[in-house]
This record gives C-alpha cells, structure tokens and sequence, in this order.
C-alpha cells in the first residue's frame, strides 16, 4: 500500500504553480481586494462571463461585470454581510446560465479580511439533464393512460366520421344538413388530429440516425411546410453554405422539426413579410456551438429560424415549450414540445429569441458528431 507524503511546510511553491492550478480549475474563480478591484479571474470565470483573456486585474468588478447584474448584485456588499452562502444558485438573465457559487472572504493569518472570492460552476448543462429527466417521467406516467384514453376516444370518433357519411349521402338535396354533417366531420377529425399528437408526445423518440447534410432536412422541410400551411406573399430565404459538415441525425425526424418551425413562422407573418432560415457551422462557446460538459465545446450545426412577424410577448417566451401551452384557438399546444423533443433526443438544443421590436428567432444546435 503505497502513502503520499505531504511536502514540509517549508517547501517553497513558486507563483508559477498556484497561477497555474487555479486558472486550471474546471470551477469558476473571482477574488476582488476589499476596494471591490479585481485580483483575478480564472480561465473558466473569462469564459462564463464571455470577457476576453486579459486587462482587468486592478479594475473595479462593477465596470468589468456591468453587463451582468445578477452578479454584481450577489458580489455587492459582501463584506458588510454577517454570513455569506456556502451553497446557492442564480439564473445569470444576461447569458441565460445557470451558475452555482458560494462566496467567502479572504483573511491573513492574523484575521485580517483582505478581500473576498467567489467560486462558482456552470450548471446549465445540469440543470438540462435534469430537465430531460424530470420530462421522461411525466411522460412515463402519463404514457400508458394517454394510450388507453387515446383508444377509447378514437373509436368512437371513427365512428361518429361514418355515421355522418351516412347521413350526407342520405340528405343529398338537403344543403342545411350537408354544411352541418360537414362541420361534424370536420370537427371529429380534428379531435382525432389532437389525440394522435398526444400519442406522438407521449412515444418515445426512436431515432434512425445516419451521415446527414443539414440542407436536405431543411428543403424537405419547407416544402412540407408549403404543403399544410399558407405561405401567402411571405418572402423565404434559405442560406446554408455547401461546405458545412454532416450530422448524425435521423433526416425524417428533423425535417418533423424544422416543418412545425416554419409553419408556426407562416401563421405568425400571415401571409407577408419575410423568413430567413440560415445554418451556419460552430466551433466554440462563443460562436453558439454545444458545450456538453460545460467545459470544452464540440463541433455543431446552428440553424436559424427567423421571422419578421410581430413576435412573442415576453411573460410567453418560457412557455412556449411547455406541453399543451398555446395561443391557437384550435392548437393542442404539442408542436414545439413535440420539436424539442426531437432535438433532444439528437443531443442538441433549441432556444428561442423574441427581440421587443418585433421578430422571432428559433436556434437549432445540433453537434456534428454524437458526445456519447
């Protein structure tokens, strides 16, 4: 059994090793004198606040952070406080993250504060997974009875269809019989179209993935959107560079995704204005591609799906995701949970911008190759 023996206490470590350790932290690090300036900020902290590699040491942190207020808001007055959290998280509204951090002052050996540091990781990734998993079981539990309750309601709806069959070809000469046998029939079918999008929702996602070219989803994916909605005089752009890198996706499913995207555009423009739809390739963090482990990005597809329609209210944003959320008088309110769905199950994600002037933009990332 071998031991580790800890160096004397009077073994000289250089500046060099401890610069080194902790710019190599995988955890965030910010210290700050008790002049609120900036002794130093880690690699990892550069790369979550999205600053640039040098020049801020000896700065005020409220210049150098100003684009985040929830940060300055948990590092104001922490030396006037009499307990500082150990364990605590906070939604950073300027990058969409989820950090956890905890906070502690630094003392000389006498006792004396000298200044303060906060710790922190990012937790979006996590909080995703756990997303993801907290999905998969209402799904499960609500999986079989949506199935029960979907069989039950299906027959008779199939057979209220061939009753009303029967009595149109009965009253031929009557028209108030024939527009109200329409209307049944009409109406039965779309309650039949809402059971089969619970079915789809509550299914699990079963992808058949092969080398795919992002640009063929897509134009399958526009003329299917042509097919079962109204374009109107709206304008379609669609800009996907030739050399950009294949995915593994299953082609069928994304062309599912991207078709609900646009037709959501469709209906939002109402037959004018413009839909730009634009993939582009990503490398890193800061060019938007997937950062799995929080730490190190991986090659990724960005498609963009933008409209000049007159956009989502802001109390509305975090919800549109949500099963059975919707602003349609006859919508199920499944689509886009049925889409993120999709994409979750390509390891990817999908986010949603609606600027106040009007406009929105639906982000699809998908990694080049699988993480697992």
């Amino acid at each position: 059994m071998s031991t580790v023996n800890p160096l004397p206490s009077s073994a000289p470590v250089s500046a060099d090793f401890f610069r080194c350790l902790v710019s190599n932290m995988r955890s965030g690090v910010l210290a700050i004198d008790c002049g609120g300036r900036i002794v130093l900020l880690n690699d990892e902290a550069l790369r979550l606040f999205r600053l640039p590699a040098t020049g801020f040491s000896g700065q005020r942190f409220e210049h150098v952070l100003g684009e985040h207020p929830d940060i300055l808001r948990v590092l104001s007055g922490v030396f006037d406080r009499p307990t500082l959290p150990s364990r605590a998280e906070i939604r950073m509204k300027s990058t969409d993250t989820v950090v956890g951090y905890s906070l502690s002052l630094v003392r000389t050996e006498a006792g004396a504060v000298i200044g303060a540091a906060m710790f922190f990781k990012d937790l979006t990734y996590v909080e995703q997974m756990e997303e993801r998993e907290r999905l998969r079981d209402r799904l499960a539990a609500v999986g079989e009875m949506a199935a029960v309750m979907a069989h039950e309601i299906k027959n008779p709806l199939a057979g209220i269809e061939v009753l009303a069959g029967l009595v149109r070809r009965k009253t031929p000469d009557n028209p108030d019989a024939q527009a109200l046998v329409t209307d049944i029939i009409n109406e039965a079918k779309m309650a039949n179209a809402i059971v089969q999008e619970v079915l789809e929702f509550v299914r699990p996602v079963r992808l058949q993935v092969e080398p795919t070219a992002v640009v063929e989803p897509l134009t399958s994916a526009v003329a299917l959107a042509d097919s079962q909605a109204r374009r109107g005089g709206c304008r379609v752009k669609v800009a996907v560079p030739d050399e950009l890198p294949r995915i593994r996706a299953d082609r069928h499913q994304l062309t599912q995704v991207f078709a609900n995207l646009i037709i959501n555009a469709y209906q939002a423009l109402d037959g004018k204005g413009e839909l730009r739809i634009e993939a582009r390739a990503a490398a890193t963090a800061e060019e938007g591609a997937l950062v799995p482990d929080t730490q190190h990005a991986i090659p990724s597809i960005v498609v963009d799906v933008i409209d000049s329609g007159p956009g989502i209210p802001v109390d509305r944003v975090e919800k549109v995701f949500q099963p059975f959320f919707t602003t349609k008088p006859q919508g199920s309110g499944l689509g886009l949970a049925i889409v993120r769905k999709i994409v979750d199950a390509h390891e990817g994600r999908i986010d949603l911008a609606s600027p106040p002037g009007g406009g929105t933009c639906f982000r699809v990332t998908l990694p080049v190759e699988p993480s697992h």
